[in-house]
């Protein structure tokens, strides 16, 4: 099954967009009176992101500039690296984890904080997501630390600022499903500054980003993201692109970074890997879909892929259902 013609959908970066299947962790509308400061733990394979309804914040993450924040602005965590909101510096110093603050649950995901006596002096929507496909791990590896898109840094920050209004809403009125339109809402808004990031910086031209826009490139990257269970050869996805066998592999390699079947197996193991958190799929068929003969090959690959074996996933998938 060849599914759609790469050639007939040029947007190969929006594409890999919509790869990014998004599940919400932890939302929060935190209302900061006074001199204040929220802890964010680090979140493994989480992205968190942060936006600022009234008032400032100082925004802290390890490694980078501390950030101010005004109404508007829309900052993303993109590695789940634990960092500091504040109202100032010495706040920052002592600021409590999230977490250990009363929260006001609307929710079994969603919260209300209040820190402080006094009216706000500063109000904050945050949230926690995680990206479960296989293309967020190439996307995020290729984001910095820190993303921030400014209130007025144009047209694209407009459709922000409406879909943080309808996001407020939402949380305030407490009405049936809330809650999954929040996490909607969010998607996209993460989707939106992913977007403003990739239109405006340049590393977002190098790498696995860039290699998308390459109009053969992109287009053989396409082919593996849609059909990994497919028998593809260098030869085979190098005819497809309409390039000599030779020129097609190092031109892959030094667009991507890797070989073309090392990307190949790379993509197919985290599918699989993807395939075992998310559904009930046995090992014999995906090594079946991966290309392996047997599970005993299927399975050595994976682990030298992923650095676990497929049945410690299947496991802790079953664990966390066994105690959900």
């Amino acid at each position: 099954m060849r599914g759609l013609d790469p050639w007939k959908s040029p947007d190969r970066l929006g594409e890999a967009l919509h790869f990014l299947r998004m599940t919400g962790s932890f939302y929060c509308r935190s209302e900061l009176a006074g001199s204040w400061g929220l802890e964010l733990p680090a979140m493994e394979d989480a992205l968190w992101f942060h936006t600022v309804v009234s008032g400032r914040c100082r925004l802290s993450v390890p490694g980078n500039p501390t950030r101010d924040l005004v109404p508007g602005d829309f900052a993303l965590v993109p590695h789940g690296r634990g960092h500091v909101l504040a109202s100032d510096d010495d706040a920052a110093e002592s600021a409590p984890v999230v977490y250990d603050l009363p929260h006001d649950y609307v929710s079994d995901r969603y919260a209300v904080i209040r820190s402080g006596t006094g009216e706000p002096s500063a109000t904050l929507m945050c949230g926690a997501v995680r990206l479960d496909h296989p293309a967020a791990q190439q996307l995020i590896g290729v984001l910095p630390a820190l993303v921030v898109i400014e209130a007025d840094s144009g047209p694209r920050q407009s459709r922000m600022q409406s879909l943080l209004a309808m996001v407020a809403d939402e949380a305030t009125s407490l009405e049936p499903g809330g809650e999954a339109i929040i996490t909607r809402l969010s998607d996209v808004l993460v989707i939106q500054a992913l977007r403003s990031w990739m239109a405006d910086d340049e590393r977002a031209r190098s790498g696995w980003l860039g290699a998308l826009t390459d109009s053969r490139i992109g287009a053989a990257l396409a082919l593996i993201h849609r059909n990994p269970d497919a028998q593809w050869t260098v030869a085979a996805l190098a005819a497809e692109v309409k390039m000599s066998r030779s020129a097609f592999s190092a031109r892959f390699t030094e667009l991507v970074g890797e070989s073309v079947m090392r990307y190949l197996s790379m993509w197919r193991m985290q599918i699989a890997q993807d395939s075992l958190r998310s559904g009930d799929v046995s090992v014999a068929e995906l090594a079946r879909r991966s290309g392996y003969l047997s599970e005993a090959a299927f399975s050595k690959a994976f682990k030298r892929e992923t650095g676990v074996s497929p049945g410690s996933v299947r496991r802790r998938r079953e664990g966390s259902l066994t105690a959900g």
